[in-house]
């Protein structure tokens, strides 16, 4: 369904937390994944790996959160259109609106499944297709 070679960018400050995301990614046929502690680390990696297709990140993190990231991913033109989604505990209202000011793509709530997952992705990626 998805293409194989796309690279995915896993972001959040809890181990456990990113090989989650990974194996419920690696569940839905994307195995090319890239794992960053922070945003800053992020930022670094996706500066060096320029062919990433999705990023995935939570907000609080050290260093740089996951809103601090996406606005600085928005700041390149060359990352404007890159589906950016937010995966968070956190629901509240003000921290999804702030997500959706700073050009969020989508936001996925924990805790979630491979449906959820992949119905978000396929919705996104079926429309960069175009």
């Amino acid at each position: 369904m998805f293409k194989t070679n796309l690279k995915i960018l896993v972001v959040d400050d809890m181990a456990g937390m990113r090989l989650f995301i990974s194996k419920h990614l690696k569940a839905i046929g994307l195995t090319n994944i890239i794992q960053a502690s922070d945003g800053k680390v992020a930022l670094e990696t996706l500066n060096m790996n320029e062919d990433i297709s999705v990023i995935f990140s939570d907000v609080n993190m050290p260093n740089m959160s996951g809103l601090e990231f996406l606005k600085e991913v928005r700041k390149n033109d060359k990352y404007k259109n890159l589906p950016f989604f937010i995966v968070s505990a956190e629901s509240e209202k003000k921290t999804q609106e702030d997500a959706v000011a700073a050009g969020v793509t989508d936001y996925i709530i924990k805790p979630f499944n491979d449906k959820t997952l992949k119905d978000k992705l396929s919705k996104i990626l079926s429309l960069l297709e175009k």
